[in-house]
């Protein structure tokens, strides 16, 4: 893509690869949202809050960094910690830098709760994903994807680029 946005229309395989990426993606997150909510009735957005906060210091993160990090809009994160907040798995606190802001914090229920549906989430991890590819092939799409996700440009793209 150049600079002034104007890029080429894909060909019919690489609509194809993207198609493929996209039923990938549905599929196996279908799968283990519903492995979740079956054993733990906890949607995968839910889990992916408490392991965000379980992750960040103190286990708290300001309403915005989480929407980011969780891909959620900020209304759409709002709804779902208003959710665990009445399951008492977060709750919220005014930021402490300013005031103005509010922070989730998981707490140790949603900890507890937390370790449990991790042993349903890493089962089906491995069954539906990790189980279907090679060590090789494990490798090369998590740099892909690393790749996907940071934005890069590919070397060659990237030289014709700065050309």
């Amino acid at each position: 893509m150049s600079d002034s946005g104007t890029a080429r229309l894909p060909t019919s395989g690489e609509l194809t690869a993207w198609r493929s990426f996209l039923r990938a993606h549905a599929r196996v997150t279908r799968w283990l949202e519903t492995e979740l909510i079956a054993e733990q009735r906890l949607s995968l957005a839910a889990y992916d809050v408490l392991v965000q906060l379980a992750g960040a210091p103190e286990h708290k993160l300001r309403m915005t960094e989480l929407a980011e990090l969780v891909l959620l809009s900020r209304s759409g994160v709002t709804r779902l910690v208003d959710r665990l907040e009445r399951a008492g798995l977060v709750s919220r606190e005014r930021a402490d830098s300013d005031g103005r802001g509010v922070v989730a914090v998981l707490t140790e229920r949603g900890l507890d709760r937390l370790r449990s549906a991790a042993a349903t989430h890493m089962r089906g991890i491995a069954r539906h994903f990790v189980a279907l590819l090679d060590t090789k092939e494990l490798a090369a799409l998590g740099l892909t994807c690393d790749r996907l996700a940071d934005g890069e440009l590919p070397v060659t793209q990237a030289k014709q680029a700065q050309a």
